[in-house]
């Protein structure tokens, strides 16, 4: 298990990778709306078995729409070592295609993909996750201060 010191001293910052197939939403939006809440208490990175080309455009519009900036996110293959540098795998899709690795806690999200949906579609997508990042990161960081949903 991989173990930090994030930005406001406090050691063992969990890291979280998100994967699914194409890296293009449901990982995205996962990574991006972690990042978001954890205000560096939680590292979370996002990949997929087989990235595609760049980030579904619908999950980018809808995440800028909620003032999430999605400019840096670049599909990524999802690796053994990833996994291994990560304290939990949060798999959406991609199921047996991910790399097991021993000592890794798994966890299957089962979230619709939001690729080619139109724009109430992603949004109910983005709300689903967006509930269970905010559940992960009150397991995770009991004392973290969540603030309000960013569809609130």
């Amino acid at each position: 298990m991989t173990s930090t010191t994030d930005h406001s001293g406090h050691a063992d910052v969990p890291q979280v990778v998100f994967a699914c197939v194409r890296n293009g939403g449901r990982s995205v939006i996962s990574r991006v709306l972690t990042e978001h809440y954890a205000q560096g208490r939680v590292s979370a990175l996002s990949a997929g078995t087989q990235p595609g080309e760049h980030i579904h455009p619908e999950v980018a519009d809808a995440l800028e729409r909620l003032g999430l900036d999605t400019s840096q996110e670049v599909p990524t293959r999802l690796t053994r070592e990833t996994i291994a540098a990560s304290t939990m795998a949060i798999t959406l899709g991609c199921g047996e295609e991910c790399p097991y690795v021993p000592g890794v806690r798994y966890v299957d999200w089962p979230v619709a993909d939001p690729g080619g949906q139109d724009p109430e579609t992603v949004r109910a997508i983005v709300a689903d996750l967006d509930e269970r990042v905010r559940g992960l990161l009150v397991e995770l960081v009991p004392d973290l201060d969540l603030g309000p949903s960013v569809l609130a």
